[in-house]
């Protein structure tokens, strides 16, 4: 170095001192000397003394900027607070989510609390309470991790959360998620705000407004979209059709017909399948027309043989050569695809788009059991029953989706048309929740639990009577059995969220350590004794943050 700077004072001023001290650091003392001190052994420590000076000089010098405005307080909650034993139990839950310090995760017998904290919010809500301020950060944490909470979790949190989430870029998501993004939403009558949100508004801001508009005034919404429908974007004019789902009647159809002729593909797929769920429309007709002209009654004794059925009717099917322009103008997809037979895929589509109800007059006044009860000829029964049963879903027409399902108690309790477990579900969700808890309780009797998990799912909660105990049934079964005991831990995680808290009684006797059997598998007695016993503890806790909630 040369002579003037090994005699600088340490921490002498220059415009570049820190890049100096920070060079010395990188290639160590013993390459380059730091500043102000001659090299030597006493370098290393000279150096950290001079980045300390240099520190303090540099935060010193700093000028301190103007304040910012202070923010506008948070909109007051008028609901009322919760409970202080609510407000602490709600700590509780939030504090064991995964990765927080102190939280448990899932462990030995103790209850998984973090999967509680949905059905606590939903409870919460339904009470009508307001969240406390102090836990609305690890509320916002925890619906930011996970976003089946995030419904929940805002209406309980507020106001105030909408406030936070505008301060912190970790809760933005609270603004995307709340219609708006945490603005008041126009009245139905400011109809000069209507128009002008509608009109300038952000994307995400007009399918609010459009939603909002459609769950108070159906035929308002509709009028609103049809004044911009020309201009808008064909990924806006799809997700904006989308919306008119929610309050579908007769008064769209002139709407929906028009959209039939959109330029969008997609636009036109979508149309076509509101119009078909209402069963009285136009197109509802022509593919009633369309389909009934596939699938024929018929007494022959040649359609017998074909059958398989050796005497009484049977359905014939000739499904359609050509998708003609029409059948596209309709929303039937010409080109199948790959491994699909192209007749075979569009006779689904003409199917499932038909009016169940018209099957009766066409096939002899028959009931929805009479007509799926009849032989199929050449191997078409699985294509047909398979439309019936997503017409049942788009048509939510209970009737035939009883016809589909069968008994639960038939073998492999699919009935004809079911052919999986996702349509078994899909055609439960049609029933009410009283004759869908009965249908699956009677499954798991026959079948048990192995393929049930699925079903259950679509269960309310909590789990009629007579669901529950068929599914304590089962589990005891597989306990006594010295079944392989893990593989019941998604049905027992559902008993634990779904089954009735009252129910904790009645598995008292489950709670020892079972002997296990010469064929039982190596632990199992010991898990199905801990898994009992968190769930008989989790029951216990899920009475007593109910009666928190009231009290």
């Amino acid at each position: 170095m040369n002579g003037s700077r090994a005699s600088a004072p340490v921490g002498s001023p220059a415009a570049d001192a820190w890049e100096e001290l920070v060079t010395a650091a990188l290639l160590g003392t013993e390459r380059r000397t730091p500043p102000g001190c001659p090299p030597g052994r006493q370098a290393p420590a000279a150096l950290l003394d001079a980045a300390a000076v240099e520190t303090v000089r540099r935060r010193a010098g700093l000028r301190p900027a103007r304040a910012a405005a202070r923010p506008e307080p948070a909109a007051a909650d008028p609901r009322p607070p919760l409970p202080r034993a609510a407000a602490r139990r709600l700590a509780l839950l939030l504090a064991d989510r995964p990765g927080t310090p102190g939280g448990s995760g899932r462990r030995g017998t103790a209850p998984d609390l973090m999967e509680l904290l949905p059905q606590w919010l939903t409870a919460a809500n339904t009470h009508g309470f307001a969240a406390p301020p102090e836990s609305l950060p690890a509320l916002l944490d925890a619906a930011r991790g996970r976003t089946d909470l995030r419904p929940a979790a805002l209406a309980f949190a507020g106001p105030r959360a909408l406030w936070l989430a505008r301060l912190n870029p970790d809760w933005r998501f609270a603004l995307r998620s709340t219609p708006g993004g945490g603005a008041a939403l126009p009245g139905i009558e400011e109809t000069e705000r209507i128009q002008r949100l509608w009109q300038e508004g952000l994307f995400a801001e007009r399918v609010s407004l459009l939603a909002t508009i459609r769950a108070r005034e159906p035929a308002a919404a509709r009028e609103l979209l049809e004044t911009t429908w020309q201009t808008e974007r064909a990924e806006d004019r799809l997700m904006f059709l989308d919306s008119l789902r929610a309050g579908l009647r007769a008064e769209d159809e002139p709407f929906l017909e028009r959209a039939l002729a959109d330029r969008s593909r997609n636009v036109r797929a979508t149309a076509a399948e509101l119009l078909s769920a209402l069963p009285d429309s136009a197109l509802a007709a022509r593919m009633a027309v369309r389909a009934g002209a596939c699938v024929a009654l018929d007494h022959t004794n040649s359609v017998e043989a074909r059958s398989g059925t050796g005497g009484g009717p049977a359905l014939v099917v000739e499904a359609p050569h050509e998708c003609d322009a029409g059948m596209e103008r309709d929303g039937v997809v010409a080109k199948a695809p790959a491994g699909r037979g192209e007749r075979s895929w569009w006779l689904g589509q003409l199917v499932e788009a038909a009016p169940l109800g018209s099957w009766s007059g066409r096939l002899g006044g028959r009931t929805p059991e009479e007509i799926v009860a009849l032989p199929v000829a050449d191997d078409w029964q699985g294509e047909l029953h398979a439309a019936w049963c997503r017409a049942a879903v788009r048509q939510r027409n209970a009737d035939w989706s009883r016809a589909l399902l069968g008994a639960p108690s038939t073998p492999e309790a699919g009935g004809p048309g079911a052919v999986s477990l996702a349509e078994r579900a899909k055609l439960l969700a049609t029933l009410d929740s009283a004759e869908r808890a009965d249908w699956v309780a009677g499954f798991i009797a026959t079948h048990g639990l192995s393929e049930a998990f699925q079903l259950l799912g679509v269960c309310a909660v909590p789990w009629a009577a007579p669901l529950g105990r068929a599914v304590v049934d089962a589990l005891n079964i597989a306990r006594d059995a010295g079944s392989y005991p893990w593989s019941f831990s998604g049905v027992m995680g559902l008993a634990e969220r779904c089954l009735d808290p009252s129910e904790a009684g009645r598995l008292d006797g489950l709670l020892a350590i079972p002997d296990e059997g010469e064929n039982a598998s190596p632990g199992a007695g010991s898990y199905w004794a801990e898994a009992f016993q968190r769930l008989v503890g989790t029951l216990r806790l899920r009475a007593a943050m109910a009666e928190e909630l009231r009290s």
